[in-house]
């Protein structure tokens, strides 16, 4: 695994994107001894066509738009609008059902994996990574099994390593190269996270 080097650290935290990301970032913090919390990401779907993302939103009232997307295909200040409304509604649905009181990790001067299920567009993990990196963490790797080429490459600018462990061409989605790509349930990134708290990894540290 080319994030070993970060394993049993005492400064590493894993996070990964609900939903489908968290069952994939459980693995990676079991092989890296390293504790397992969420960053809570939204897609913004273009009206009518919500599988194409048109930008994202974290926790932290982050938001990462795709200005030339909107802009060329005319999606008005109020449709964004109803859209963003919508999203940070379930964004906020979601911090509260999947911490259940528990306080989010600190990421204060330490080294943050953040892991997806796959990179399409990129644009649900800039939006994750740049909510990460308001709260100062040391270094931020981004790790995900299956990517298009440009999204890895667009994150150049906003994480400090990006794993990608394949990048096919072309590449058509992210689905695609899953045997089994069926939706992840709430229920499946609880009792990720409840397995996590439960066997509490060497390297916990503090919760902010």
């Amino acid at each position: 695994m080319k994030l070993l080097p970060l394993a049993e650290r005492d400064d590493v935290v894993v996070l990964g994107l609900p939903r489908g990301g968290v069952p994939v970032a459980a693995e990676v913090a079991i092989a890296l001894g390293a504790p397992l919390d969420v960053c809570v990401v939204r897609k913004l779907g273009l009206p009518g066509h919500e599988e194409f993302a048109m930008g994202a939103i974290a926790s932290g009232g982050v938001a990462e738009l795709d200005a030339r997307l909107i802009r060329h295909l005319g999606v008005s200040e109020a449709a964004l609008s109803t859209v963003m409304q919508r999203e940070r509604a379930e964004l906020d649905r979601r911090e509260l059902a999947y911490r259940r009181g528990r306080p989010p990790l600190s990421l204060a001067g330490r080294t943050v994996v953040v892991v997806d299920d796959g990179l399409a567009t990129g644009s649900t993990m800039r939006a994750a990574v740049r909510a990460v990196r308001a709260q100062q963490p040391d270094r931020i790797f981004v790790a995900v099994p299956v990517a298009a080429h440009q999204a890895c490459a667009g994150l150049a600018d906003v994480a400090d390593v990006c794993v990608c462990v394949a990048q096919p061409e072309p590449f058509e989605s992210v689905g695609r190269w899953y045997a089994d790509f069926q939706p992840t349930s709430d229920e499946e990134v609880l009792a990720c996270l409840e397995r996590a708290a439960a066997k509490p990894a060497r390297n916990a540290g503090p919760t902010s």
